[in-house]
């Protein structure tokens, strides 16, 4: 299947049809592909847009139809659903994997069944069509894949270390945490990246993963258990 027809095939299977078909083309650009043809944008910028997206619709939603839960709990809640994981299960539902553009060796390698290469596109797509039409059409695409039967007891299930950690340091007003992206290794088709967690300007805690989301996760998970708290 050539990019058209994939990209012909993803909308009728999302059910929206792009003015532009050019930002689903970026959407659908992992870094490995734009690496092996100049002048090509990655999907990076507008993963970094579609994750403010999903926030801002998934955080209206819970805060509408959970009001009598404390912000603590929505905090959660939200977690558990734009976490790396649940995107990845989304993902599946329209066959996201197939359709990325890929460079050779990331294909070759799994890049299609891998976790962070495919939610980060996932919400890509999401910026893409709030790009392409506005959050009238951004917001009803993203509730699609909110189960119905959610449950603040649900978020149990990820452990958002970053929440737990923030929590924990607002307890002193003063304090503040930042993420710090050390290094990244390896190539398009195995990134690790490492991140140290600061608290004001002394590291506290370093962590590492296949995305900067996971690296952050474990950074925070580890400055927890140095400060002798097991969530």
């Amino acid at each position: 299947m050539d990019a058209k027809q994939s990209m012909i095939s993803l909308q009728e299977k999302i059910g929206y049809k792009f003015k532009n078909e050019k930002l689903l083309f970026e959407a659908l650009s992992h870094s490995s592909f734009a690496n092996e043809n100049k002048n090509m944008r990655s999907n990076e910028r507008l993963e970094f847009l579609g994750d403010s997206v999903l926030s801002i619709v998934v955080s209206d939603y819970i805060f509408k139809h959970f009001s009598h839960i404390p912000e603590g709990e929505l905090t959660k809640l939200r977690a558990s659903l734009v976490c790396e994981n649940s995107l990845f299960e989304f993902s599946k539902r329209i066959d996201l994997g197939e359709h990325i553009f890929l460079g050779k060796g990331e294909a070759i390698t799994g890049g299609r069944e891998r976790p962070s290469i495919v939610s980060d596109a996932f919400e890509a797509v999401i910026a893409a069509i709030y790009l392409d039409g506005g959050m009238e059409a951004a917001a009803p695409y993203v509730l699609s894949f909110i189960p119905k039967d959610i449950t603040p007891k649900g978020s149990d299930a990820f452990h958002d270390y970053k929440t737990i950690l923030q929590e924990v340091i607002q307890r002193n007003p003063e304090e503040k945490i930042t993420y710090r992206l050390k290094g990244e290794s390896g190539p398009d088709h195995d990134k690790h990246f490492t991140v140290q967690v600061m608290l004001n300007n002394n590291m506290i805690g370093e962590g590492t993963g296949r995305s900067k989301k996971a690296a952050e996760q474990a950074a925070a998970k580890e400055a927890l258990a140095l400060m002798g708290i097991n969530p």
